[in-house]
């Protein structure tokens, strides 16, 4: 009886990471996609954060 336990456990987890792993592979493209936009949104703030260097005092 145990060791009925301890297979079904095993394969329950296995069962459990093979689900995961497909729901995962099916919308890793979609959470790219989102990555990427955010990331462009990001690029583009930066400049407002820090500012643009106007001060000239090292060029020749």
């Amino acid at each position: 009886m145990t060791i009925t336990l301890i297979v079904a456990g095993v394969v329950m987890i296995a069962l459990i990471a093979v689900v995961v792993g497909i729901v995962d592979a099916a919308h890793a493209r979609a959470w790219r996609e989102i990555a990427a936009m955010r990331r462009e949104q990001w690029m583009a703030r930066q400049p407002e954060f820090h500012g643009v260097d106007t001060d000239a005092w090292d060029e020749d």
